[in-house]
């Protein structure tokens, strides 16, 4: 199974976390993130949301969700590591240090491939990465967007998280649009 880590700008927006914690429930992935992660993108929420107490929900049920996906030991490689901005050694150590082939993140100019490629890692924006996923496992991914219009539980439909979903992901929410209307 593919270890992925997932960086913050991608678990900033909620609908594109729940799908990609659901594609870790689902088994198509082993996603991962730090503390260090988790901090920056809380803290960037907290900025917009300030309700702590929903948010520290959020955090626990994240780390709860799916097993060992919080990755620690990995501090000793950021020294190591020369990116475009040095914020984000952190991320890369993770990766390197969690085994990941992939870092999911929406700045990938910050990932340079030749920086990575040394490591055994490539950086994926969520739109091709969900992509990538719809079209080896698209039922699966149809189960997952099902299932989170159940959890709105506002009458939501597909339709509802594909919506928010374009947002993030547009060719994927094109794929899927399209793959509904081929079985419809």
């Amino acid at each position: 199974m593919q270890v992925v880590v997932y960086d913050a700008n991608v678990l900033y927006p909620s609908t594109l976390r729940d799908v990609l914690i659901r594609v870790g429930l689902a088994h198509l992935v082993q996603p991962k993130w730090t503390d260090q992660i988790l901090d920056e993108m809380f803290r960037n929420l907290r900025a917009n949301r300030p309700d702590p107490v929903r948010l520290d929900r959020t955090r626990r049920l994240m780390n709860d969700a799916i097993r060992d996906v919080t990755v620690t030991g990995h501090e000793h490689l950021i020294d190591q590591l020369d990116l475009p901005d040095p914020d984000d050694r952190h991320v890369l150590a993770a990766a390197i240090h969690a085994e990941a082939q992939v870092i999911v993140t929406r700045n990938l100019r910050d990932f340079p491939a030749d920086r990575l490629s040394t490591w055994g890692v490539h950086a994926q924006h969520p739109d091709d990465f969900l992509t990538g996923l719809h079209q080896d496992h698209p039922d699966a991914l149809g189960r997952i967007v099902a299932a989170i219009a159940r959890a709105w539980s506002d009458g939501a439909t597909s339709d509802d998280v594909l919506d928010s979903l374009a947002v993030d992901a547009p060719d994927t929410t094109a794929l899927f649009r399209q793959a509904l209307g081929d079985r419809g």
